[in-house]
């Protein structure tokens, strides 16, 4: 071995020795805390009706949460209560979501409800969001604009008895101008079309339209073939447009799935 390499060597060595004694001398920084982080997460929990069958322990620092709740909010919120506690580290989530028993198509279709009036009244025509649930764990999908509609749709799904568990795709569509005018033009002209201005009456069943970097996709249910047929075809008149996607579906098709 050459002294140069000898010398990387030592120095590689050195380094590892230095990271290993800092990553050590932090967990025992964090344990110096335990027992105070203990009594504090202990009294938090304790404080709240909500989390009498919930119980804590602490080890370096992380707190890790047991138990179970009635909602899956309730575990949501215990793991932020313990994440705000001075000098905790980390949660380990490990509670039960417990409450009444729900059949998976039950809790899709009561979901499904709740979420399809996600921000009336303001954009939820730009938004839109899809279920699926397995063994009381939703997955939900979709396309939002601002966030507010996905945070609020999240929000419903948490305090909903019978979910366990939540897998969030939903994406933020991209900030644009140039998206937010090509949104307007595709509102106006699909719904000051005789055809379709029916779909403007119920807020809670409008044409979905996601707009992201020029590509604009419909979503949501319509009443007949010829329906989507029209409403593809404005969409696809739209000056601006880059790409046109009509995923509508005619109601009672076996394409007709759950959809907010």
């Amino acid at each position: 071995m050459t002294t140069r390499n000898l010398l990387k060597a030592v120095g590689s060595l050195l380094a590892v020795g230095l990271l290993s004694a800092t990553l050590m001398a932090q967990t025992v920084a964090a344990a110096r805390y335990d027992n105070e982080i203990q009594t504090a997460v202990a009294q938090k929990l304790a404080a709240r009706n909500q989390f009498g069958n919930v119980q804590s322990s602490v080890e370096d620092g992380i707190v890790t949460l047991t138990g179970t709740v009635d909602l899956f909010q309730r575990k949501l919120e215990a793991a932020k209560l313990a994440r705000k506690t001075a000098h905790a580290t980390g949660v380990r989530n490990l509670i039960t979501v417990g409450g009444p028993t729900v059949s998976d198509v039950q809790l899709e279709q009561k979901l499904a409800t709740k979420l399809r009036y996600v921000r009336v009244g303001y954009d939820n025509t730009f938004d839109y969001f899809a279920l699926g649930v397995k063994d009381g764990v939703v997955t939900v999908e979709g396309q939002d604009r601002t966030g507010v509609g996905r945070d609020e749709a999240l929000a419903d799904i948490a305090n909903m008895p019978g979910v366990k568990d939540v897998i969030d795709n939903i994406g933020i569509e991209p900030v644009s101008t140039f998206d937010d005018g090509l949104r307007i033009r595709a509102a106006r002209a699909i719904y000051r079309d005789p055809v379709l201005s029916k779909y403007a009456m119920d807020p809670g069943r409008p044409i979905r339209i996601i707009v992201a970097n020029g590509h604009v996709t419909l979503y949501g249910s319509v009443d007949n073939a010829m329906d989507k047929q029209v409403a593809g075809l404005r969409a696809n008149q739209l000056f601006g447009a880059f790409t046109v996607e009509n995923k509508l579906v005619v109601e009672g098709s076996k394409a007709d799935q759950p959809g907010m």
